[in-house]
């Protein structure tokens, strides 16, 4: 089963219209209405396409150096 997530208001009690959706004539979906509390309509969360642009960058110095020290192995003592 796939989610399908969109925010919607309402323009008369108890009416609600939704349009665009990805589905097909005959298809038979499943309908949750959540409630979102005033915080969350105010400013609807940001997504971006690339949610680590911008962010400081990883930096390997030697990827292939063992994490723990050669000395620090048992199964070589």
């Amino acid at each position: 089963m796939n989610a399908y997530k969109l925010a919607a208001t309402l323009i008369e009690d108890g009416t609600l219209i939704l349009k665009g959706l990805p589905f097909h004539a005959g298809d038979t979906v499943e309908i949750i209405i959540l409630e979102q509390s005033k915080e969350q309509s105010a400013s609807p969360p940001r997504q971006t396409e690339y949610p680590l642009q911008g962010k400081q960058p990883y930096r390997y110095d030697d990827p292939f150096e063992p994490a723990v020290p050669a000395e620090d192995w048992e199964v070589l003592k």
